[in-house]
This record gives structure tokens, sequence and C-alpha cells, in this order.
């Protein structure tokens, strides 16, 4: 297990009709030069998105698939280093839920109000891990403050 405590800055951030979230979510964190990113909330609607399902292995083909309909975001969580790891939870209209891991095509419909936090002491990057055979967290303390 890896751990470590962090200050915390926090960044609000307000997505319009057509922009696609995950993009936009990493060009912040390019712009803004963030070490350490992660999801606190996000709440919004999307038109479409493209989603893993959770049953993929590094030995087994993922299960993607790629909704086109409107959604409410009823959870967005995860780390948005260089290669982020996001999961969501959608809502439809008529309340079912379907859920996966961000592979991205998340247009927003009306809005997505997005809070972000950046950990101020710490850098997280990613490397294989092969008990999973998926790129996993690395926390590491920041050398250099910002």
């Amino acid at each position: 297990m890896s751990a470590a405590g962090s200050s915390l800055s926090v960044f609000a951030l307000r997505l319009g009709p057509g922009q696609e979230l995950l993009s936009s979510l990493q060009a912040f964190v390019q712009e803004k030069q963030l070490k350490a990113p992660f999801i606190i909330t996000c709440v919004g609607s999307v038109t479409k998105a493209t989603l893993r399902l959770a049953n993929a292995t590094s030995d087994k083909p993922n299960q993607v698939i790629r909704l086109q309909e409107r959604f409410e975001i009823v959870s967005l969580v995860g780390t948005l280093n260089t290669e982020a790891h996001l999961h969501i939870s959608l809502a439809d209209k008529e309340g079912r839920t379907v859920g996966g891991h961000v592979l991205g095509d998340l247009e927003v419909f009306t809005t997505a109000e997005v809070i972000l936090g950046e950990a101020t002491d710490l850098h997280f990057t990613r490397q294989m891990d092969s008990r999973t055979g998926f790129p996993e967290l690395v926390i590491e303390k920041r050398l250099e403050q910002t």
C-alpha cells in the first residue's frame, strides 16, 4: 500500500455544451502544470460517453460500450495525471445507472461543474504493475514545491 499526506489546492471549473469532459480536464491540468490532480466532485450532464466495463484483465479484451443519449452525471471520481484514471456513473431518463472506466467521448449536454483538487506536496505517476497487468498509481513526495 502507498500512502502520503499533503496540503490541498482547489480549482472550480464549468464546462459548457459540446465540450468533451476528459480532454478539457486534461488540458486544464496541463495548463496549470498540476502534478497530483484528482476529482473532488462533478455534477452535470452528457449526451454521449465511451466506457470500459469492469471485466477487463490484462489477458482479456476490454469490453467497451459507447452510449449516445442524455445522461445526468451522478458521480465522477479518479486521478488526472497524464494517464487519467477516472470512473463515472451516469443516470438515464428513467433513473437507471451505468458506469465504468472513462475512455472519452464525454460530450457535455448542458453543463459540467467540476471541482478539482491537487495534492500540492505529492506527484502522481503510473507504472506497469505485473500483478494487475495495468499501469497503476505511484505516489511520490514532490521534490520541488509549487
